[in-house]
């Protein structure tokens, strides 16, 4: 019989791993955020990857997502709606989490 110190362990484990997969997909659905935001206003090369790292960091101001929708909103031409922009973050991060369990 597994003990309760046992359990509590496994508990622990799959919790951290959990964690960890997700800061995982949400790192990679920003980056994802930023190229389709560079790719949007025209940035290319060098110019598109340091704005993908700019998505990035702009998820480390507060919990959620609303850091990154802000960084996105203001970033865009008003032709794309609020609804858009979330609508791809929700398509981002379904595709960036198919993408870290493959890895």
């Amino acid at each position: 019989m597994v003990s309760m110190n046992d359990r509590e362990k496994g508990y622990e484990a799959k919790f951290a791993h959990d964690e960890e997969l997700r800061f995982k997909a949400t790192v990679r659905r920003n980056r994802l955020l930023g190229y389709w935001v560079a790719d949007q206003t025209g940035k290319e090369g060098d110019e598109r990857e340091a704005y993908a790292k700019e998505v990035i960091a702009a998820d480390f101001e507060e919990a959620g997502d609303e850091d990154v929708f802000r960084k996105l909103r203001g970033d865009l031409p008003g032709e794309v709606s609020d609804t858009d922009i979330r609508a791809k973050m929700q398509e981002l991060l379904a595709q960036a989490v198919m993408d870290v369990e493959k890895s």
